[in-house]
């Protein structure tokens, strides 16, 4: 499993609008220096993340993007989600084999009340356990819990402006 280098860029672009001088907008072109990639990339980044609430675009010449929401309401997981989409990580797709059938549980011979619980295939079990973990924990993380750790590392917003 691999998050695609559009939600690393678009986690750090919001990193650095939660950081901005008087949470001032910050213009894509400064976005993608400090970032280190294109505009034109960058740009479709932050359409997406405009698209879904999490940035607001400022017009003009001194226009940019600025936070839609505060840091402390932005997760790991929307950003997540708006990037690499809503779906599934994992689904059981062997389930017309006689093996899904037996991991399944399903015609076993047993009596209703002795037959272990019914959920489907073990393996999806185990499988969408992992995910519902991993979605939980990127729900507790958020942009400001990155800034606040940064911070107690000794990182200096002002320091790192050119």
């Amino acid at each position: 499993m691999q998050f695609s280098k559009s939600t690393d860029y678009a986690l750090h672009a919001l990193f650095h609008l939660a950081y901005s001088e008087s949470n001032q907008n910050v213009g894509v072109k400064e976005l993608s220096s400090t970032l280190g990639v294109s505009e034109s990339y960058l740009s479709k980044i932050m359409s997406k993340l405009r698209q879904d609430g999490i940035v607001r675009a400022v017009p003009g010449v001194k226009g940019g993007y600025e936070l839609a929401r505060t840091p402390e309401q932005i997760t790991f997981f929307d950003v997540i989600q708006v990037i690499e989409g809503r779906q599934q990580m994992f689904e059981c797709s062997n389930s017309k084999s006689q093996q899904h059938q037996l991991l399944a549980n399903e015609g076993d011979g047993l009596e209703e009340q002795e037959q272990p619980k019914r959920n489907g295939c073990l393996i999806e079990q185990v499988m969408k356990g992992a995910e519902q973990r991993l979605y939980e924990y990127l729900q507790e993380k958020t942009i400001q819990f990155v800034v606040d750790e940064a911070i107690k590392r000794g990182w200096n917003p002002e320091a790192n402006k050119k």
